[in-house]
């Protein structure tokens, strides 16, 4: 049968495209031109901040203090996971030769980007985890340089569990800066700090275009839309988990649409009928989103059977990607589109938001169907190399000959040409690319 929609969208991540990019553009312009002066002059106006724009070690202690015990092991502990995944991460991006012909030998090493640029949210929430996420794995990557940016807010500063995380983690320098302004400043190298080859963290929309217009220039870890989460979930899932869990990511923002497929129909049926109680029990901060959230882009779809469940989500390509059913080693072989996958109602979205040590940023607008999220590798260029010995490099030198003059590349053709007339003088070659 075909996909049931219980729940269509009425909106989609499109719908409320606002029209951001000459604002954007004009900013960036502005802050390139005029540089830290304008920068200071965007931060009063948008930020409503006059204070220290680079973070001193004196103000970082004094933030520390300001951090309950209790909070700092949790951040401590969320670290340590998000370091250890991160690190055997790296252990993958290995250092390779192979001799490709005798006598001709090519390699691949992994090189760390020298400065990365890690914007962290701090509008109404506190992105703590950002932090976590962002400038631990640029850290264990081999960053040489890393900066921490977040909005300060008026009259206030960066939020103290914001810039105890931001330094245990590893940044160098912390900025006190949010928005085109802060990304700015990390791009074009202001307030005496080396320039990002990467930007990387979530941000609002201004924050998204601003790394859009600015990707080549720089390197971006992608360009992100509103997070998204879907359930795959059949009759064994508890109905109560499984509407908590829409909640929790329908949350995030008005826009951030929730999915629930499933092939069981009553169970669809009844948690329907749970959210909108989970959603009027929220306090009132978190309430609006949520309800704006589900009423607008969630959908519950119906399917025929875990094939089409699976397939359904592989069309989606969500950013997370929950499991709530029976045998979970088959949905991990047949699911193969999403940005982060949790397996089984022991673990959430939420464990991975925040302290499990997976990343948290990640692919969201159906991009997972082609990337994933951030990572150590991110922040690291593989890089190749050649060496050869005259004898290795004869037939090589032969087939680039040819090939270049099939291509009508003759200058190329030449530089393989000269290498062979000089090492094998007494040998004849046909470089013909007829012959």
């Amino acid at each position: 049968m075909p996909r049931e929609y219980l729940k269509k969208a009425t909106l989609t991540s499109k719908s409320d495209a606002s029209d951001v990019k000459a604002t954007v553009r004009a900013i960036l312009d502005d802050i390139e031109a005029g540089g830290d002066k304008a920068a200071m002059e965007y931060a009063a106006k948008f930020d409503q901040y006059d204070g220290n724009v680079v973070i001193t070690r004196a103000e970082i202690e004094a933030a520390a203090a300001l951090v309950p015990e209790k909070l700092k092991r949790d951040i401590q502990f969320a670290h340590n996971n998000v370091r250890r995944f991160a690190e055997a991460q790296k252990e993958t991006c290995k250092d390779i030769e192979i001799e490709v012909v005798p006598g001709l030998i090519a390699g691949q090493k992994s090189i760390p980007v020298t400065g990365a640029g890690c914007y962290v949210p701090g509008g109404r929430y506190s992105h703590i985890a950002s932090a976590i996420m962002t400038v631990t794995t640029a850290s264990v990557a081999g960053c040489k340089h890393i900066v921490a940016c977040s909005p300060p807010r008026p009259g206030v500063g960066v939020a103290p569990a914001i810039i105890y995380a931001a330094d245990l983690c590893g940044a160098d320098t912390i900025l006190a800066m949010g928005g085109v302004q802060g990304v700015a400043a990390m791009t074009f190298g202001l307030f005496g700090l080396p320039k990002a080859n990467i930007l990387v963290g979530p941000g609002n929309q201004f924050v998204a275009e601003a790394k859009r217009m600015l990707f080549g220039r720089v390197g971006i870890d992608m360009i992100a839309g509103p997070t998204d989460s879907l359930i795959l979930a059949d009759a064994a899932a508890d109905p109560m988990v499984v509407a908590t869990d829409l909640v929790g990511q329908a949350e995030h923002g008005y826009n951030s649409p929730v999915w629930l497929v499933t092939d069981n129909r009553p169970l669809a049926e009844k948690v329907m009928r749970i959210v909108p109680g989970l959603i009027d029990d929220l306090p009132e901060v978190n309430r609006d989103n949520a309800f704006a959230a589900w009423r607008d882009y969630a959908e519950v779809i119906v399917c025929a059977d875990r094939e089409e469940m699976a397939a359904t989500s592989d069309d989606y390509a969500p950013e997370h990607l929950t499991v709530q059913a029976e045998d979970l080693e088959w949905w991990l072989d047949r699911l193969s589109c999403y940005g982060s996958l949790f397996l089984g109602e022991e673990t959430t979205v939420a464990f991975g938001d925040k302290a499990a040590g997976t990343n948290h940023v990640l692919p969201t607008s159906g991009a997972a169907s082609y990337t994933g999220g951030l990572s150590v590798h991110k922040y690291m260029k593989i890089v190749t190399w050649q060496r050869a010995t005259r004898e290795g490099s004869k037939p090589v030198a032969e087939a680039t000959a040819r090939i270049a003059r099939l291509e009508g590349m003759e200058g190329h053709a030449r530089t393989a040409d000269i290498r062979l007339h000089k090492y094998f003088p007494n040998e004849t070659f046909d470089l013909t690319a007829d012959g």
